[in-house]
């Protein structure tokens, strides 16, 4: 071998070394960027269970309440309404006062009541109504704490700072931990979480009414959205005349897709609102802004489904006779369906986590009623997060930590609902 032949192979040799330093190099930064990913992703969910367990738990306090049946159904009659309007105020605070009888200053009455919950009245009321047999008795049952005294057992105030910089003071902790003392109270999973609308008072919180109003909101999203982004796709794909009118149609659609999504809340707020006075902060609304904000999602993956049906299958069908709408009925759409499903659960994914567009169109509003029809005044799941992570009470953070955990549940399984549809169904040409 001559020396430039030497010369030659060692040179090769050299950049062949080099093409396989880069692609190690390139190897681990890909490595390094998927586990910083995880451990991002590990971090941010392992924080938001952590905060939300605390969330879906709650204190109660058990209580000797003495229902007397002279004040509270004088007639004797057992009427609902009457029982319902008596003074259950009253059965909590004798019943505090009997546990600690030896509190008689109105102050310090005034710092044991605030122990219970303001709620604990109305859960009274609900049990003697359900069972009147309640009347006259005295029977020991759990009531919810207050925030504040949870907090302090869950050991999110720390009770050992100056009493001036916490909520609770020495006097309730000396109560609280009577009751823990005598087996008074204990934690319980929180159902009234799931059961109960929004409050002022973070353990009277639930989401129930803004469970139900985000789903009368993607009702109505898919009811408009999945039928007219299908058939615009079906029309697009399959009968639409190339030329330069379909392609700006395609184009602005494409558009569409990334249009910021509050920009639809402001078309939601001039034209739905503004123009054709449909009723504020309702599911209706909410439903017919985020259609719109959907509808491009829906028609490109329904485009993109039937595009990879093959056209041997148009052929087929066209040779036995059917006629373009038959072939696309019959053939295309029923294959071209798990991708058009896929799309769409993404798409109405996307349309559950959004919040800018339903503020602008009210549903940002403080809705204590469960709503009972897309036209009655509801929130949304992300804005009641929203409105929660604004309030200054750290009760707040567990509610919202509970009430994000919930949201990502649906969302993950709508994506893997979608990914099941997909490896069930999808045939591969």
């Amino acid at each position: 071998m001559t020396e430039p032949d030497r010369r030659a192979q060692r040179a090769a040799k050299r950049r062949l070394r080099k093409r396989h330093a880069a692609e190690r190099r390139f190897r681990a930064y890909g490595a390094i960027a998927v586990t910083t990913g995880i451990l991002a992703l590990v971090l941010l969910l392992g924080s938001t269970v952590a905060t939300a367990i605390p969330g879906f738990t709650h204190h109660v306090v058990e209580l000797p309440f003495h229902f007397d049946e002279m004040r509270i159904d004088p007639s004797g009659n057992r009427d609902p309404g009457e029982i319902g309007r008596a003074d259950y105020a009253r059965v909590v605070k004798e019943a505090l006062r009997s546990v600690f009888p030896d509190v008689r200053g109105r102050r310090d009455q005034r710092a044991l009541r605030s122990l219970v919950s303001s709620g604990a009245a109305f859960d009274l009321r609900d049990r003697v109504l359900a069972d009147p047999s309640l009347l006259g008795t005295t029977t020991v049952l759990a009531v919810p704490l207050a925030d504040d005294a949870d907090l302090m057992l869950k050991g999110a105030i720390d009770r050992t700072v100056p009493e001036s910089d916490r909520r609770v003071s020495d006097q309730q902790i000396a109560w609280i931990d009577r009751w823990v003392a005598e087996g008074r109270i204990d934690r319980v999973f929180w159902t009234r979480f799931f059961t109960s609308g929004d409050s002022r008072e973070p353990e009277l919180a639930g989401i129930r009414g803004a469970l139900v109003g985000t789903f009368w909101t993607l009702l109505v999203t898919l009811a408009l959205s999945f039928p007219a982004g299908v058939a615009a796709a079906v029309y697009l794909e399959e009968f639409a005349p190339r030329g330069r009118f379909t392609s700006f149609v395609e184009v602005n659609i494409n558009n569409l897709a990334a249009v910021p999504s509050i920009v639809f809340g402001l078309l939601g707020l001039a034209v739905f609102l503004g123009f054709f006075g449909m009723p504020r902060s309702s599911p209706l609304v909410g439903g017919l802004v985020l259609a719109l904000m959907t509808l491009p999602t829906v028609i490109i993956a329904s485009r993109s489904a039937i595009r990879a049906v093959p056209p041997s299958i148009r052929e087929a069908a066209m040779g036995i006779g059917s006629s373009p709408l038959q072939v696309v009925m019959h053939h295309v759409l029923p294959l071209a369906m798990p991708g058009i499903l896929t799309g769409t659960i993404i798409g109405m994914a996307r349309a559950l986590g959004e919040t800018a567009p339903l503020l602008l169109i009210g549903m940002v509003a403080f809705i204590v009623d469960v709503p009972g029809g897309p036209t009655d005044a509801a929130t949304a799941l992300p804005v009641q997060i929203f409105l929660w992570a604004d309030s200054p009470e750290r009760a707040w953070v567990y509610k919202t930590s509970a009430a994000i955990l919930v949201l990502l549940v649906f969302l993950v399984a709508m994506n893997l609902t979608a990914v099941l549809l997909r490896n069930r169904f999808e045939r591969r040409w």
